[in-house]
Formats: structure tokens, sequence, C-alpha cells
């Protein structure tokens, strides 16, 4: 039994040595992916789309704002020549203007989402694939995400992939 055990601290002591060996011989790189994504033209383009159709919804929505703003001020001045039920129906038609535009923004904000994800898919799929060509060309085992608040690298000394990852993207 005792064999046994002192076999298997042994065992133990050479694969520790193995894995520690191996992983001395990883190379490992980082690269800011935000800072990159942010300076690619297509990254710019979608950019531009999605605050062009953002303004687009917002003007809409202040145009549904102000025919509600609009008929409210006229029902509550019409009100006091009107019975108690118009004024009860008319009452209920503001409150399903309302609805409308809440509902409109819902809409707005789910599609502005779709729209940023549709844009933006390509974008991040293109820095990821040049990062893993750069890095294969270059040798690296690992590459970490040094953007800040991605909560992955603390000290980022090694090599910066930025510089080779823009000239592969032709930035």
């Amino acid at each position: 039994m005792k064999q046994f055990r002192t076999l298997l601290i042994a065992l133990s002591f050479v694969f520790g040595a193995v894995a520690l060996s191996n992983a001395q011989d990883s190379k490992v790189a980082h690269i800011n992916t935000q800072e990159l994504i942010e300076t690619m033209p297509a990254y710019k383009s979608a950019m531009s789309q999605l605050e062009k159709l953002e303004s687009t919804y917002r003007a809409d929505i202040d145009d549904l704002y102000k025919e509600a703003q609009s008929k409210n001020q006229r029902y509550q001045q019409e009100a006091v020549n009107q019975t108690e039920e118009e004024n009860a129906k008319r009452a209920q038609e503001l409150q399903q203007d309302q609805q409308k535009i809440v509902q409109f923004q819902q809409n707005a904000q789910k599609e502005l989402q779709k729209k940023e994800s549709e844009l933006l898919r390509p974008v991040y799929e293109k820095a990821r694939t040049s990062i893993q060509k750069v890095a294969r060309e270059k040798g690296y085992d690992y590459v970490l995400d040094s953007t800040t608040g991605a909560g992955g690298v603390i000290l980022a000394d090694g090599y910066d992939l930025m510089a080779d990852v823009k000239k592969d993207l032709g930035i």
C-alpha cells in the first residue's frame, strides 16, 4: 500500500512537470478587440446606418406624441361642451393612443436591436477570423482579449497583435 502511494505521488510529479513544461512552451498574445472593431470601416458604416434608423424611429415617435398631445389639448378644451359619456369615450381613445405609442417604441427598439445584430455580426466575424489568422501565422497558441472591462487580462505586457491584425484587415 505504501509503495502504491509512493508510485502515485511520483506519477503526479511527473505529470505536473510535463504539464508545466507544455505550458511554458505556449505562446500568448493579446489584443483589444473592441478598439480593433471600432477602427474597422464596416463598423463605422454599420453604426451610421443604425444612427439613421434610430433618428427615423425617433422622429416617428415624436410625431405620434405631438399628435396625441394636440388631440388631448383639443379634447380638454371641448370637454365642457361634451357629455360625460363622450368625454369618457375620448379619454379611452387617448389611452389607446398612448398604448399605441408605447407599442411602437417597443417594436422600434426590437427592430434596432435586430438590425444591429444583423449589421455587426459580419464585422465581429471578420475581426475574429483575422485575429485567428494572424495569431496562427505568428505562432501564438492563445490570444487574450485586453478590452477594458472584459475581465480576462489584468496585465498585458506580452505581444499585442493589434498592428498585425489591422495590417491584415487593411486598416
